[in-house]
């Protein structure tokens, strides 16, 4: 989003005051468009139609009384005007009632369509061009923004709630809502989004500076296998298992017979054997 600040008037007057003109100019005559396809306006030239209606003053002289008691409104907001505010009352004004005497009045269908689908965009395209100047919001602008500061509410919020109070006081005195009206509201938002960038005005050397991209640092090279030497990684069979030779194992243990109990021997009893040995002995 470029940036859109106030900047004050000595600030390159010679380049910035044509801009706020042109599009101030435009925005006039983009209304008078709309007017004369009679199809629906904006909510604040619904107001401007009905006004229109009920008292002896043009689009234009409605619109500036409008936009002097809306700076009424200023000063409890404790809000400035500057002179972009003061501009766009009267420069408005003049270019809406300049369009209006120069379109026919009262055109056919075909006609009434081609005025309002070029009255949208250049509507949207003259917001563009004069808020691009930096010269201070306008009336209606400044008693939003102030509202939303005041009230903690968002903006979008306080605009929403304003447009339609505006909207339905125009329709009960007279002036023109139909799809018009629903095709501006859908389309100027987009339509001034695409060209603020392209009439932002920027003071010489605020643009910063792109940022360099980070260098990439190089991937580390992936290290290269070393072969094993002959005979280093190389498994080793298994050492044979010792196998006993027959006979020279290990005896197995002997069993008791049955029936005999602990600490009995499986031998002859005593007196046998010690008898026998006497008599060979003797013999």
């Amino acid at each position: 989003m470029p940036p859109l600040g106030y900047v004050p008037l000595g600030v390159r007057p010679l380049r910035r005051l044509p801009q706020l003109f042109l599009g101030l100019a435009l925005y006039g005559f983009s209304l008078s468009l709309l007017v004369r396809a009679a199809l629906g306006v904006n909510p604040w030239s619904v107001l401007y139609e009905g006004l229109e209606q009920r008292t002896p003053l043009s689009f234009g002289e409605v619109s500036a009384l409008v936009g002097a008691l809306v700076l009424l409104l200023w000063i409890p907001l404790r809000q400035r005007p500057t002179f972009g505010t003061v501009a766009n009352i009267l420069v408005l004004a003049c270019g809406a009632d300049l369009g209006l005497r120069l379109l026919p009045g009262q055109p056919g269908l075909p006609v009434r369509c081609a005025l309002l689908a070029v009255g949208v965009p250049l509507n949207g395209l003259a917001v563009a061009v004069y808020v691009g100047a930096r010269f201070g919001p306008g009336p209606r602008d400044g008693l939003m923004t102030g509202a939303s500061a005041r009230t903690g509410r968002s903006l979008r919020l306080v605009r929403t709630l304003l447009e339609l109070t505006v909207l339905a006081a125009g329709w009960l005195l007279g002036g023109t809502v139909g799809i018009g009206t629903v095709l501006y509201a859908v389309a100027v938002g987009p339509v001034t989004q695409f060209f603020l960038p392209l009439f932002t005005w920027r003071e010489p050397g605020s643009e910063p500076e792109p940022e360099p991209e980070p260098e990439l640092e190089p991937e580390p090279e992936p290290e290269p296998e070393l072969e094993p030497e002959p005979g280093a990684g190389a498994q080793l069979p298994p050492e044979p298992r010792a196998v006993a030779a027959p006979g020279h194992g290990p005896e197995p243990e002997a069993r008791p017979e049955p029936g005999a109990g602990p600490g009995r021997c499986s031998g002859p009893p005593r007196g046998q054997g010690a008898g026998r040995e006497t008599g060979s002995s003797a013999g």
